[in-house]
C-alpha cells in the first residue's frame, strides 16, 4: 500500500503544472495537489484538511513552475 501511495504521489508531482498559461498551470497544480492531499489525508483520517492543504501547495507549485518556465525566476 505504501509503495502504491508513493507511486501515485510521484506521478502527481510529475504532472503538476501542465498547461500553457499561468492560470492553467496554477489550476492544474491545485487540482493535482488536492488529489494528492486528499489521498494522504484519507490515510490519517482527515480527507478535507489534506485536500485543502494539497490544493494550496499545488497552486503555489503550479505558479512557480510557470514562472520558472517563463524565465522569471531561477532556482
Amino acid at each position: 500500500m505504501r509503495a502504491l501511495t508513493l507511486s501515485i504521489i510521484l506521478a502527481l508531482f510529475v504532472l503538476t503544472g501542465c498547461g500553457d498559461t499561468t492560470a492553467s498551470r496554477s489550476l492544474s497544480g491545485s487540482a493535482l495537489g488536492a488529489a494528492a492531499g486528499g489521498l494522504i489525508g484519507s490515510m490519517s483520517g482527515n480527507f478535507g484538511s489534506g485536500a485543502a492543504i494539497g490544493a494550496g501547495v499545488g497552486l503555489v507549485g503550479g505558479f512557480l513552475d510557470d514562472q520558472y518556465k517563463k524565465g522569471n525566476i531561477d532556482f
